[in-house]
């Protein structure tokens, strides 16, 4: 059996020196909750690590898509698919890896800090798997994207370190609170859900308000109000970020040129597709594409 622990295509990878480490713990701001390794594993076959002794940080596992597993103490065995998190306590005994057939595209950070263990507990973060909700990716995609760069690019900012802290605060605290919804929130992500899958299922061409309003079985008003009460977005607006997040995944992961991206989100012309791709990213595509991501 072939067991990788990284060097995955494209992957994305940063792991701060002990010494960066050591010097921003000591920061009151930084200290109760800072990042230590980031990274993200896009369709990560044969991906596998062992601690038997456990990690001195928590591991925070977000599965993408595909599907893999966790094993905590040699006994408990979870399985993480698609748009699933998973939190490992710091001293925890544990394993995992990629599913053989359907590997896992992961992201993951490993965290520190005085109040990171009551953080977790107060948002029940450590009670296994967590499903998160599909109108959170967009957000959670994006907030790596920044904590990602501000780390590589500067980690020896102290002013980045305190703007990382608090968006994984944020970050964290947010998905804790999907999982505790009342019946109404439940049936507004079932609406939500519906609608995104039709999304991604025609990611490759344009979509009328009108039609998403449709498939949801609601009126554009009230549609439009759930979308921007859930994802900080109109639904029109969500779909194109949709749309970039996914050329962005073809720029890491194909040799296919700019405009053949852009024509396999539906978008016709290329020009129009770097303008929003720099505005969404703050990069264009030829610039995305260059930079190391490991």
């Amino acid at each position: 059996m072939i067991k990788k622990q990284d060097g995955f295509e494209s992957e994305k990878l940063f792991i701060l020196p002990e010494y960066v480490i050591d010097d921003i713990s000591k920061h009151p701001l930084i200290n109760p909750l800072f990042v230590t390794d980031i990274g993200y594993f896009p369709l990560a076959k044969h991906h596998y690590r062992e601690r038997f002794d456990g990690c001195d940080t928590h591991i925070i596992i977000y599965c993408a898509e595909g599907r893999g597993w966790v094993e905590l103490h040699n006994e408990k065995k979870f399985i993480l698919e698609s748009h699933m998190l998973m939190v490992i306590p710091a001293g925890t005994p544990h394993r995992y890896g990629a599913d053989e057939e359907h590997p896992w595209s992961i992201y993951w950070f490993h965290l520190k800090g005085d109040e990171m263990l009551s953080f977790i507990d107060s948002f029940g973060l450590n009670d296994g798997p967590l499903l998160t909700p599909l109108s959170s990716y967009v957000t959670f995609t994006e907030l790596f994207d920044q904590c990602f760069l501000s780390l590589s690019e500067k980690p020896y900012s102290l002013i980045h370190h305190i703007r990382i802290s608090q968006a994984m605060k944020y970050l964290l605290s947010s998905l804790g609170l999907s999982s505790i919804r009342t019946g109404q929130e439940e049936r507004t992500e079932l609406y939500l859900e519906k609608v995104i899958h039709y999304m991604n299922d025609h990611i490759h061409r344009s979509i009328k308000l009108s039609e998403l309003a449709k498939v949801a079985g609601l009126s554009i008003q009230h549609l439009t109000h759930l979308f921007k009460q859930e994802t900080g977005f109109p639904p029109i607006d969500y779909f194109l970020r949709l749309k970039i997040q996914r050329a962005g995944q073809l720029l890491d992961l194909s040799d296919q040129s700019i405009k053949e991206i852009a024509s396999t989100i539906g978008i016709v012309d290329p020009y129009y597709f770097s303008r929003i791709f720099k505005k969404i990213n703050g990069c264009s595509p030829t610039e995305y594409r260059s930079r190391k991501k490991g």
